[in-house]
């Protein structure tokens, strides 16, 4: 075959005119090969084209009458519809014209028509013989072809193989057909898995039996379940028992690309999408697992290891030539690369699961878990790579990915991509070592990043006495013994590492009491071994917070975030929040939403989302002002989204979207909510309709349920719902029209002392309008201002007496001149001058409401700016003393002395002593 760009065109039409002359060609084989080498392959114009041309095909056998000639006519018509294809592409290709996506696509889409077609031509002719399959329920059922590998992710070259796995529904038998009496005539009924089987074969034959027109794929279907000793085709039951009692990790990876190409078109449009449904319903849990998957790097070595034993036979009977799928720095390897984000953060991040290999390489770099520099060079390798190997198959028209070693040979090659030997040459060994560098770091093992492990890293480097018993203690354990020998090598790497690196106590013993809580769980050990960075910061953590130490011991799937190159970047809330809903809305079992699994993918994004503020807190990013806003922010989210995932839940409601809302009081209202933070939450609807009072209730309960609840992924918050109207003897929930009633007639004053800090959160933002006017109107209210400071202050003596403080050191909150003596005054600042001053309405937190309060004259502007300044102070003391872990928010005495004073002295000034 010639194959200079120059030639293709004249050396085809030649051909084909030969062909034609003697007979062997038609007239619409030369159209065809003009029409698509003139514009672009679009996916739409093959399908048509090929469909237009296998129908004639199959038309002309009909007219025949000859039911026997259908067969041979539509498989000789696929394979002169190949032949016109691949010598477009390879005209389009080498002339320049046409992209790799454009080549991979068409080849793609060609694969998904030819295998249509040639299901429905077997499933036609079956269907005569033995009637239509049906499943176990009598409904009729279409086999699947799963394109697995390039076939899935529309990647196909121009000669590649076919991967196909065969699946139908369920077992059942098919109906026959009617015999005299209109029962199914005798042997015309047989099991729907033997119909199946059947059809897969006649569907192989008509795609890969070599004729005198040649084939249309060559099928490998060695990727179904037990490979070759296993059935030809699988239904979605032993699927999924295979993949929970027998998949391997490597399969992991090779589904990660299976897609529905074609079905037989026997149950119709809407079975066929029911049943895709289900078979990834199957596949989604094996492939991506709901936590970090860090075994997948054991994973991908050892594949990688076998691929490479195997290439290095295959280079030493190959002479100097060069694979660019499967060597060093091959396609292969690009392709792993983007395939081990996937199966390890997939699972969470559904962003990840775009099968394409591009696609896959942007969206690791946009969420910065690779450079971005390595992520461009890894794109154009891949399509230099790619482009290589369409040209040795457009000479060779067989799946070969073996460069030759010849210099004359690789100029030739050259040429075809449009380069100068030189220019090839250079460009490839460029393309492979980016990729065998970005490879080989990614894959690193624990003892290739530790070499110098030396034994005895526990000796003579001053490792605390405490630190080497826990050791002995720990190697000691069943745990221990039990685990894997990778895992405890994993183990041993990562304890050496902080062993060498530091001798601090309190840090050492956290981290075995870290390695403790996950050594059952592997991934988190090979994540530490297999990243120096993140156990850096870790070690860092450990060492800094008690608090941060058991947060990162009771949610270990966190660890993850530690390798995100943003950690120290500030959220951005919005995106957030859209990830998590699009996480939610793939979870379904048996087409209902997954309750359980909702639950614990909020609780793990939360959990995530906390811990990387936590790392910027440490890092000093953020004061405590600004952390809480964040911290209340995340919250109002989490409301947000679920009250949206439990209203569908409840049974009776009466209308698509539910009229209520959450109002948030105490540290949430206020926005000074802490990392461990109750959630003081009122509920509110407002909705004539008489069923609203029990489903609004019944939503209430299961709001807080789900809220509270913990899992297996652990606890969002403890909700609080004791300052609803009428406290623990009330509703869980009121209509607006009932809350302001008891508001304005029946509330106490301390109720209205917690309005000033309440808010709207989450919910139908109507009613958050309504409430925000009522809250002003009622603090609005004239009050006199003796009673009202009575009030306050018996108020404030029964906290006092609720919270004895023996201890001879100051308690920051509850202790007289601290943060509830500050509370309370503007609260009563509130209560009383509003109605005057309105700039007191707005829930803008307690030190602007003293800047504002002096800035009308109401107290000292002075000391009302010293006491704003004792309030951070004092939150700032809470905040730190709670990373700690302590039980009480207490310091020494002189530590807060002026502080307090300015406190008690605004206290006295306005609450009268």
């Amino acid at each position: 075959m010639g194959y200079r760009a120059e030639s293709f065109s004249g050396w085809f039409r030649r051909s084909l005119g030969a062909l034609q002359a003697r007979g062997e060609a038609r007239a619409e084989d030369l159209e065809l090969f003009d029409a698509w080498a003139a514009r672009p392959l679009a996916p739409p114009a093959i399908e048509s084209a090929v469909t237009a041309y296998v129908d004639a095909a199959r038309a002309a056998a009909e007219r025949a009458l000859d039911p026997d000639a259908a067969a041979p006519a539509v498989g000789s018509a696929l394979r002169r519809v190949r032949q016109c294809l691949l010598m477009a592409l390879m005209e389009r290709d080498v002339g320049g014209q046409a992209t790799l996506d454009e080549v991979c696509t068409a080849m793609t889409s060609f694969a998904a028509a030819a295998t249509r077609e040639s299901l429905g031509q077997a499933a036609r002719a079956l269907t005569v013989q033995f009637g239509r399959p049906l499943d176990g329920a009598g409904d009729a059922q279409d086999l699947l072809a799963v394109g697995m590998g390039k076939g899935g992710a529309d990647e196909l070259n121009v000669s590649s193989d076919l991967d196909l796995v065969f699946v139908f529904r369920d077992q059942g038998e098919t109906e026959g057909v009617p015999g005299e009496g209109g029962e199914p005539r005798p042997g015309s009924r047989i099991a729907s898995s033997d119909f199946m089987h059947r059809l897969a074969r006649q569907a192989i034959a008509l795609l890969a039996e070599a004729t005198a027109d040649g084939f249309v794929f060559r099928v490998d279907t060695r990727l179904r379940p037990n490979g070759d000793s296993g059935p030809l085709v699988a239904s979605l039951p032993m699927l999924e028992d295979y993949f929970y009692s027998q998949g391997r990790e490597w399969e992991r990876f090779a589904w990660l690309k299976g897609h529905v190409l074609a079905d037989s078109g026997i149950a119709g449009a809407d079975a066929r999408r029911r049943d895709e449904a289900a078979l990834f319903e199957i596949v989604r849990p094996f492939v991506f697992r709901r936590y970090l998957d860090f075994r997948a790097f054991d994973a991908m070595r050892d594949l990688h290891a076998m691929i490479r034993a195997e290439v290095a036979r295959r280079d030493a009977r190959g002479a100097g030539s060069t694979d660019v799928k499967l060597g060093r720095g091959g396609i292969r390897e690009i392709e792993f690369t983007a395939q081990l984000f996937q199966i390890v953060r997939g699972g969470r991040d559904p962003g990840l699961r775009d099968r394409r290999t591009l696609a896959t390489l942007s969206a690791v770099a946009e969420r910065g878990l690779l450079p971005a520099s390595d992520a461009a060079r890894l794109s154009q390798a891949y399509a230099l790579l790619r482009r290589t190997e369409h040209a040795l198959q457009y000479r060779e028209d067989a799946q070969t990915h073996r460069l030759p070693a010849d210099p004359a040979e690789r100029a030739l090659i050259a040429q075809m991509l449009g380069m100068s030997a030189a220019e090839f040459e250079q460009a490839l060994e460029t393309a492979r070592n980016d990729v065998q560098r970005v490879f080989d770091a990614l894959l690193r093992s624990p003892e290739e990043q530790a070499p110098d492990e030396a034994a005895g890293a526990e000796g003579g480097n001053g490792v605390p006495e405490a630190v080497r018993q826990r050791l002995e203690a720990l190697r000691g354990g069943a745990r221990y013994r039990n685990a894997r020998e990778d895992t405890r090598a994993a183990l041993e790497v990562l304890l050496t590492r902080a062993l060498a690196e530091t001798v601090d106590e309190t840090a050492l013993s956290r981290l075995i009491e870290l390695i403790e809580t996950v050594i059952g769980r592997p991934a988190y050990l090979s994540l530490l071994s297999q990243f120096p960075q993140a156990q850096a910061r870790v070690m860092k953590l450990l060492g800094k917070a008690k608090w941060a130490a058991d947060y990162l011991i009771r949610h270990p799937i966190v660890l993850d975030e530690l390798l995100d190159g943003q950690v120290l970047e500030a959220a951005d809330y919005a995106a957030w929040e859209r990830s998590v809903r699009e996480a939610l809305a793939i979870t379904t079992r048996d087409g209902a939403p997954d309750v359980e699994q909702q639950m614990d993918i909020v609780r793990e994004a939360h959990h995530a989302q906390v811990f990387r503020l936590l790392v910027q807190d440490l890092e000093g990013l953020h004061t405590v002002e600004r952390l809480s806003d964040y911290l209340s922010e995340l919250a109002d989210r989490v409301l947000s989204i679920a009250i949206d995932h439990v209203w569908p839940l409840v049974r009776n409601r009466h209308r698509e979207r539910p009229r209520f809302a959450a109002i948030a009081y105490g540290r949430l209202g206020g926005k000074e909510l802490g990392y461990a933070s109750d959630l003081d939450l009122v509920f509110i609807y407002d909705d004539d309709d008489e069923r609203a009072p029990e489903a609004y209730a019944q939503l209430s309960q299961r709001l807080s349920t789900w809220l509270s609840a913990r899992t297996a992924a652990g606890m969002l918050f403890e909700i609080d719902l004791r300052l609803r109207p009428n406290g623990n003897a009330g509703l869980l929930v009121s209509s607006l029209k009932a809350f302001r009633g008891y508001q304005r007639e029946s509330a106490w004053v301390w109720e209205h002392q917690a309005l000033t800090r309440a808010r709207f959160a989450a919910g139908d933002a109507s009613i958050g309008a309504a409430f925000e006017q009522e809250r002003r109107a009622i603090l609005a209210q004239p009050r006199d201002p003796e009673a009202l400071r009575r009030e306050v202050v018996e108020m404030r003596k029964k906290m006092h007496d609720g919270h004895p403080n023996r201890s001879k050191r100051f308690d920051i909150k509850h202790d007289d001149g601290g943060m509830v003596d500050i509370e309370f005054t503007v609260q009563y600042l509130v209560l009383a001058h509003s109605h005057a001053h309105p700039e007191l309405l707005d829930n803008a937190g307690n030190i602007a409401l003293l800047g504002r309060a002096g800035a009308a004259g109401l107290i000292d502007p002075a000391l009302a700016a010293r006491v704003a300044q004792a309030y951070r102070q004092f939150r700032q003391m809470q905040h730190t003393l709670r990373l700690n872990d302590a039980q009480y928010a207490r310091v020494e005495p002189d530590s807060a002395a002026e502080l307090r004073e300015d406190v008690r002295r605004l206290w006295n000034q306005v609450m009268g002593g």
